[in-house]
């Protein structure tokens, strides 16, 4: 009995050491990632994607490397500026391992590395640059960090993609003095629009007062011609008329008894008047004719000869 529960120990122990020898030699590697082996304390390969054989007892993983892109967001930092102007300033930065062997044997503890780098760099650029520009130069903060992080990683295996500035926070009286700059501005700008306004209106209003007298004398002229023409197109038919009836008239031949009566009726209407008026008949006006010729030649005898 004893026998037999040595003799099955040894095979349990066999096959642990089976397992164990079997886990140690077949690796497989997951996609995105990269597995760096030494053999023997040395760099021997990089593993990529997919399944490997290792040897037992001589091989090793040294540092299995994500190949994702990686964020790393560090604590605000303190700068000074051109003009002494103290800052707090966060940043992200956005990289990518390309090289597992340069990023396992390049720098001891690489993340820690590129957080120095970042803040050191970070100062040295606020350091040329006063406090407006710092304010208002984000995009040029960060093109010229991701460019001095770039190439001071290469070596590491390191490929910098984007750095991001992300906070920055000026001392708290320089915030107060900014926010009342930006109120006077507000109230500036307010006060323009306001005078614009104003004048705007004042130049639409004349503009319509003027609009309106213009289309008034227009249509006062337009009104003056209408009745012009009309009276002159009445006085036109009234004298057309008037000229019909004579020719009318003149085409019956009228007798002297007819002329007489029409002489009589104007003489009516005459008389209708409160004016005094002296009115000779036509025949007392003939019977002056013929005096007043007799009176001619008697005063001239020689006509009588």
């Amino acid at each position: 009995m004893l026998d037999f529960i040595v003799n099955y120990l040894w095979l349990v122990i066999l096959i642990l050491l089976a397992i164990i020898v079997i886990a140690r030699t077949i690796r497989i590697v997951p996609q995105s990632y990269a597995y760096v082996v030494e053999r023997i304390g040395a760099y021997n390969r990089t593993c990529n994607v997919g399944l490997h054989i290792l040897i037992p007892l001589l091989d090793r993983i040294a540092n299995k490397v994500s190949l994702k892109e990686q964020v790393m967001d560090f604590a605000p930092q303190p700068v000074i500026t051109k003009d002494n102007v103290t800052m707090q300033i966060d940043t992200v930065v956005y990289f990518q391992i390309t090289d597992p062997r340069l990023f396992t044997y390049g720098v001891v503890r690489p993340l820690n590395a590129i957080e120095n780098l970042t803040a050191t760099t970070l100062r040295n650029i606020i350091g040329d640059l006063e406090l407006d520009e710092t304010l208002t130069s984000r995009d040029i903060i960060n093109s010229r960090m991701r460019s001095i992080l770039d190439e001071a990683t290469d070596p590491w295996g390191i490929k910098i993609h984007r750095v991001e500035v992300k906070n920055i926070i000026p001392p708290r009286d320089i915030q107060e003095a900014m926010e009342k700059q930006m109120r006077a501005e507000r109230e500036r700008r307010e006060a323009i629009l306001q005078a614009e306004g104003k004048k705007t209106a004042a130049i639409l209003t004349a503009e319509g007062k003027k609009e309106s007298m213009i289309l008034e004398a227009s249509a006062e002229k337009e009104a003056q011609i209408a009745r012009a023409e009309g009276e002159a197109e009445a006085l036109r038919l009234v004298y057309e008329a008037q000229a019909k009836g004579i020719e009318y008239i003149n085409s019956a031949s009228p007798k002297q008894a007819y002329v007489t009566l029409e002489g009589f009726k104007a003489l009516e209407k005459l008389a209708e008047g409160e004016a005094t008026k002296i009115i000779i008949p036509s025949e007392l006006q003939g019977l002056a004719s013929a005096v007043t010729s007799i009176a001619e030649i008697a005063r001239d005898p020689k006509k009588e000869k």
